[in-house]
């Protein structure tokens, strides 16, 4: 029989508070998660908030992006919640619908699962395609009613910057939108350079969070930008594939296993795991 999830540790009411100062000064990096190792290990290093990953919990199920069900995120919502003591924060795609109202159902069921805050995006994978500006407002209005109904925290995001269908004045006009239906930090991954971030953060006038790409500046140059959150998308979950594909590959060929040079050492990786928790 599959383990249940357990129940949250830290009321939901004091994770979603927690969430929402995070937001109000200076800026903090938030790293998503893909399973509750990750979840714990992440938490264990002191990071104030984690946020789950779209493409990264699509990997660790064995599959591309964006073909994982709600019913699986919300399980695999409510088994992180219940595994640290840290904000989370989910990352919804699309909500799993097009109307407001599925939109507005996806927020309140990924709200009972505990969640301190979840995003919205605009992006049709389906046929490739941007929300129309007017539908999209739309869909951020119904989830924001939905979020502020149980205090968590929206983020929406356009997705204009990663499948270039649309320039800074289109994110920027979106952001502004998504800001005025009633989202409390708007999101345009995609953006690398100080510029774009800058005038992003100065014309929004919201909560920015951006995501960390080998080309984005510093955290500590964020800071100055005026960012309020940064987050790393499905990067880490990336990062730990590559070191396993790279360790695996050295086996294959040289026969050697340098990789363990950079292993986390196991009594780490188990008082990492179990810090604060039940075996």
């Amino acid at each position: 029989m599959p383990q249940q999830p357990m129940a949250p540790r830290v009321a939901p009411t004091d994770l979603r508070n927690d969430f929402r100062n995070l937001h109000r000064g200076g800026v903090f990096v938030m790293p998503n998660a893909w399973d509750i190792g990750s979840a714990r290990l992440l938490e264990s290093l002191g990071f104030p908030a984690i946020a789950t990953t779209s493409s990264g919990h699509a990997a660790a199920l064995g599959r591309p992006d964006q073909h994982v069900t709600r019913d699986e995120l919300l399980v695999h919502v409510a088994a992180l919640v219940g595994a640290v003591e840290i904000p989370i924060s989910v990352d919804a795609e699309r909500c799993f619908a097009d109307d407001p109202a599925g939109v507005a159902e996806t927020v309140r069921l990924i709200a009972e699962a505990g969640a301190a805050g979840c995003s919205i995006e605009d992006y049709r994978p389906r046929d490739g395609s941007i929300d129309p500006l007017e539908v999209a407002a739309e869909r951020v209005a119904a989830a924001a009613d939905a979020a502020r109904a149980y205090g968590m925290v929206l983020t929406a995001r356009t997705e204009n910057h990663l499948y270039d269908l649309g320039d800074l004045d289109d994110t920027i006009t979106r952001l502004r939108a998504y800001r005025d239906a009633g989202a409390e930090v708007l999101y345009a991954p995609g953006l690398v350079t100080a510029e774009e971030i800058e005038r992003v953060v100065k014309e929004v006038g919201a909560p920015i969070n951006v995501l960390a790409m080998r080309r984005t500046p510093s955290v500590p140059e964020l800071a100055v930008l005026g960012v309020r959150r940064v987050s790393t998308g499905g990067g880490l979950a990336r990062a730990a594939y590559g070191a396993l594909a790279a360790a695996a590959r050295e086996l294959q060929t040289a026969g050697t296993a340098t990789y363990l040079d950079t292993a986390i050492p196991g009594p780490d990786l188990d008082a990492a795991l179990g810090r604060g928790h039940p075996s």
